[in-house]
């Protein structure tokens, strides 16, 4: 996964080169199947919450995380794009009792998404105009349960994951600015939920 990840993020820092290629007066310089793709690359911070069971308790265990986001995608029309985005968040960390008597619990989960999103823009403005957006597909996630009276604990889980998110979009023509809130869940444990905002830049071809 990581040696993926890493190939990911090359070539998409690679392509913004190529998509200043275009005289600025001229649409994209190649269509895939009559549509306009485009990369984009985001970051920001969100707000874990992870509700986690343990010796017969639940806790929400939560955390202030980064989140970096990479995306492949295509311009339907002027109004719908589709893409397919990478995401990788910072670990989230956590200790709780959970009322057990066997001092603290320290959680810590890592988790990436791999998710097809589709966003809808709205508005006749040329330049600003708002968008929301819907996407489904797994997380990869990593949760480890440690303490100093019980054993340390990991579990790997692909799991199902949604996200919805609402935002603004600032569109240059060959490029596009978006600031999203975005709202993600992920089918671990008795829930994880995390609330976000980023900013990203969409290179379009």
């Amino acid at each position: 996964m990581k040696k993926l990840a890493i190939s990911t993020l090359a070539v998409l820092i690679a392509c913004p080169a190529f998509a200043g290629m275009n005289h600025p007066d001229q649409g994209s310089s190649w269509q895939m199947w009559g549509l306009d793709p485009y990369i984009g690359l985001r970051g920001g911070m969100s707000y874990s919450n992870l509700n986690y069971n343990f010796n017969g308790n639940k806790e929400s265990m939560t955390d202030f995380i980064f989140q970096g986001r990479a995306a492949l995608g295509l311009e339907v029309c002027d109004k719908v794009r589709s893409e397919i985005e990478w995401s990788y968040f910072g670990k989230l960390s956590d200790s709780q009792d959970f009322g057990t008597g066997v001092g603290t619990v320290d959680v810590e989960a890592k988790m990436q998404t791999l998710l097809w999103n589709t966003f809808m823009e709205f508005g006749s403005y040329k330049i600003v105009r708002p968008f929301v957006g819907v996407g489904a597909g797994i997380a990869m996630t990593d949760v480890e349960r440690s303490g100093s009276l019980i054993d340390r604990k990991s579990k790997d889980e692909t799991r199902f994951a949604a996200q919805g998110s609402l935002g603004m979009t600032f569109d240059m023509e060959r490029f596009a600015v978006d600031v999203a809130a975005r709202y993600t869940y992920i089918d671990i444990n008795s829930g994880l939920h995390n609330f976000g905002g980023d900013v990203g830049i969409r290179f379009m071809f």
